[in-house]
């Protein structure tokens, strides 16, 4: 495979999520696929919350959407003529996490787009999703059929390893792969710095941040850093129309569970019906909570992005990544902020 050829076909797939994000209809082979393709792709999102219940349809459809963005021709073909293609494939095996869905896709993309193999290891929570695009790849250009793997047992033969997970998980990567070319990824967390000059828009966007994909993703903010005297009614007054969060029953379990124990150790925090609010130093919040804490100057917010710079993935803010962006993220925002393509070019 070339790469132009690769890009056509992801480019060609970014078309096919996008409908699907939008929950558009299309005509009979409009977008390369056919009907019952169609058909089958559409029923496999509504369902995906059957078989995970974060996996509502409406977050499944964003990510789509999401995903779709960064597929669009012109931003491929600019972000890959950056970076060497390998014309003598290795196999690069993905350990992939679940936490929302296909949070593993940027890498797959990487992979494939570097002129590599790539070798799946997928979460049992997002197990589903990744194959059928994997089989619409396929369907639109066969020579994909060589280069995709999906591995359910233990995984071997592959010359390096991307592998993306919690803390414990970073520990067992460190013990059976680091002995051969890896790329390792553990727990982070996002940010929002807070002014006070914010529009109510903005402020609105930021429940984006906070509340898609139920909080669960590295992308996510879980703490607000704030200025000293800053109204947090404010914050409860923008996010109230992303209230029905709660009725996601793993949310709303981690809602209840937290307010209970919070109560019953006599913690002080806010409530709104659907999110805790609490005041902490700690940068990472449990399901369902946001923590927050007040600077009184600019340095002293500078001190705490320092002093969590290592566990921070992103940061929202108006001098940072707009408010209601955190999870859009575009092809060069790289997780851990490291290049996975440079990484990729070198091995």
């Amino acid at each position: 495979m070339n790469k132009d050829r690769i890009i056509s076909a992801f480019a060609q797939l970014g078309k096919i999520m996008n409908c699907l994000g939008q929950n558009h209809a299309i005509s009979d082979f409009e977008l390369g696929i056919t009907p019952l393709e169609w058909e089958n792709l559409n029923s496999l999102i509504s369902r995906q919350v059957h078989h995970n219940g974060w996996f509502s349809e409406d977050m499944v459809r964003k990510a789509f959407c999401s995903l779709a963005d960064m597929l669009e021709k012109e931003k491929l073909e600019a972000w890959a003529k950056n970076y060497k293609f390998n014309e003598k494939p290795l196999t690069i095996a993905v350990i992939m996490a679940g936490n929302i869905p296909l949070v593993g896709f940027h890498d797959f993309l990487c992979v494939l787009l570097s002129g590599n193999r790539i070798l799946c290891k997928l979460s049992s929570e997002d197990e589903l999703l990744l194959p059928a695009l994997s089989n619409i790849l396929i369907h639109l250009d066969s020579d994909f059929e060589g280069y995709i793997s999906f591995s359910e047992g233990n995984i071997s033969n592959f010359d390096a390893v991307i592998a993306t997970g919690s803390t414990n998980s970073l520990d067992h990567f460190i013990q059976y792969f680091s002995k051969c070319p890896h790329l390792f990824r553990g727990s982070r967390t996002s940010l929002a710095v807070i002014t006070g000059s914010e529009s109510d828009e903005e402020l609105v966007e930021l429940g984006k941040d906070l509340f898609h994909y139920y909080g669960r993703g590295c992308r996510n903010v879980s703490h607000l850093l704030l200025p000293e005297n800053y109204s947090l009614n404010k914050i409860f007054e923008a996010i109230v129309n992303y209230g029905e969060v709660v009725n996601n029953k793993k949310y709303g379990n981690n809602y209840d569970y937290y307010k209970s124990i919070h109560l019953m150790n006599l913690e002080k925090f806010l409530d709104n019906n659907f999110v805790l609010i609490k005041e902490s130093q700690e940068l990472f919040s449990p399901l369902a909570m946001i923590y927050y804490s007040f600077y009184s100057n600019e340095n002293e917010a500078k001190d705490f992005i320092t002093k969590h710079e290592g566990n921070i993935q992103c940061i929202v803010g108006s001098n940072f990544i707009p408010f209601g962006k955190a999870q859009a993220p575009a092809l060069t925002d790289y997780a851990d902020n490291i290049d996975t393509m440079a990484w990729l070019e070198n091995l």
